[in-house]
């Protein structure tokens, strides 16, 4: 019985110290605790974030494609990357057990398509297209 009270305490508490996806104090969509402010899904045009690390051979790899998607889409598409070791509450908040994770969002912030691991730029460039960013 103390056991069974113990693991209902432990939940309770769990709940009410987390926080999910949804609009923090800073007012920005499911991005906590960034130390530069990011656009966040949501705000209009469709979101690409990567969650990965920059010590992660594959999100290493994708780095200059992020970086040349992000000025080829600028002011059409965000493109952001999280670097979920530096910064570990975007995982929870994400969902993130793998690394790299790419998640596309809607013009309004609607998660419409999920990958787990490297991502080359074609592949990248059709989903943008299939979200009606040209």
């Amino acid at each position: 019985m103390i056991g069974v009270l113990a693991f209902i305490a432990v939940v309770a508490v769990y709940a009410v110290t987390e926080s999910g996806p949804g609009t923090n104090p800073s007012g920005t969509v499911g991005l906590q605790a960034q130390s530069t402010p990011m656009p966040s899904p949501g705000t209009g045009r469709v979101t690409m974030i990567d969650l990965g690390a920059t010590e992660c051979i594959p999100c290493k790899m994708m780095a200059p494609i992020l970086a040349e998607l992000k000025i080829q889409y600028a002011g059409k598409a965000d493109i952001l990357f999280i670097d979920v070791w530096k910064v570990p509450a975007q995982a929870k908040i994400y969902g993130i057990q793998t690394i790299p994770t790419q998640i596309f969002f809607d013009e309004k912030g609607v998660e419409v398509f999920r990958h787990i691991g490297f991502m080359d730029k074609q592949r990248i460039v059709d989903i943008l297209s299939g979200l009606g960013v040209s």
